[in-house]
């Protein structure tokens, strides 16, 4: 039976992408404090309320009944920090950097799924670039922090292990798709050519809260567009390492993504 493998945060990072490697999803335990939790809710929380939970569409790629909310980097300081935690540099920095100089933050999204949501259709995140055959070099690594605890009842992750690997036109079966189950503070990596959608909550009151962060080679277009999600004199103020994973700056010199900072800070 397909599963998804689990460790903790203070286990080798090696061992964790081997493990990530192999089965294209890994869930890692411990990852943020329930101090990290409360503070992400708190700034996210005046956005999600003002949030629509849409009525269902049948066949529509995001199903109903669910929360979402984007440009978390410009919303939540703390969401920044968790963007930058020594585990996810670790990861992207074994997944994306033999294939670039500089990786990015691709996606953030805050997402809350609610009673009765339906699965989401299967994809891969890579699907953005389509001139790519599959399987794909590795383009992408994606991550969601469990904000609340995930169960295969409240719409837990639906992931298809192993599924990275596959060619053009092979389909999941039933059985080979995993629910992800994980405690609140943990998180779940996946790579971007692993099938996977958001689960079904089958539950009658129970609302799954998560935070998706994916992240990219710099020099592929990024998916949410961070330059418009997040104002540039906004963006020069933080430190720059951050502005570098936020897409802001340079390509390690190369002048890739160059801009004169100049007319934005009035000099």
């Amino acid at each position: 039976m397909a599963m998804i493998p689990s460790c903790d945060v203070s286990d080798d990072v090696e061992c964790m992408y081997e493990l990530l490697a192999d089965a294209g999803a890994l869930v890692v335990r411990g990852m943020a404090t329930a101090a990290h939790l409360a503070s992400v809710r708190a700034e996210l929380a005046p956005h999600l309320e003002t949030a629509e939970a849409a009525a269902d569409e049948p066949g529509a790629f995001y199903p109903g009944k669910t929360r979402r909310l984007t440009a978390l980097m410009h919303r939540s300081p703390t969401a920044r920090e968790l963007m930058m935690h020594h585990v996810v540099e670790a990861m992207g920095e074994r997944h994306l950097g033999p294939n670039c100089k500089m990786w990015t933050l691709n996606v953030s999204a805050a997402l809350e799924v609610g009673p009765g949501a339906r699965d989401q259709i299967l994809h891969r995140e890579e699907d953005l670039y389509p001139f790519f055959e599959l399987p794909r070099p590795n383009l992408i690594l994606a991550s969601m922090w469990a904000m609340s605890d995930f169960t295969a009842d409240n719409g837990g992750t639906q992931i298809v292990p192993g599924s990275h690997t596959w060619p053009v036109g092979r389909a999941a079966e039933p059985h080979e798709i995993v629910r992800a189950e994980m405690p609140a503070g943990s998180v779940l990596f996946w790579l971007g050519g692993v099938l996977h959608g958001a689960g079904a909550n089958v539950t009658a009151d129970e609302w799954r809260y998560g935070m998706i962060l994916t992240y990219n080679l710099s020099f592929l277009r990024q998916e949410e567009n961070q330059h418009v999600s997040m104002p540039l004199a906004e963006a020069l103020c933080l430190p720059l390492e951050v502005q570098a994973r936020l897409g802001f700056g340079q390509d390690n010199g190369d002048g890739l993504g160059f801009y004169d900072p100049r007319p934005v800070l009035g000099t």
